[in-house]
């Protein structure tokens, strides 16, 4: 699903003022809780804002030359 910028502010907002009822444009959702907001708002964050680094660890690997 695609989100937007305004319909993110616009859920943050809500969350921030506790209600669970949000209107984006011409729909109105009411959540069950705020867990199911959060959940919500953790969706659209990582599909506005994915992140562009990905991270890797490399490991070194050392050896004694014993014979």
């Amino acid at each position: 699903m695609m989100y937007t910028i305004e319909q993110y502010n616009i859920l943050s907002s809500a969350i921030a003022q506790g209600a669970l009822r949000v209107r984006y444009g011409d729909k109105e959702v009411e959540y069950r809780s705020l867990k199911d907001m959060l959940a919500v708002q953790k969706l659209m964050y990582e599909e506005l804002f994915p992140t562009k680094i990905k991270t890797s660890r490399t490991y070194g690997s050392y050896s004694k030359d014993i014979q």
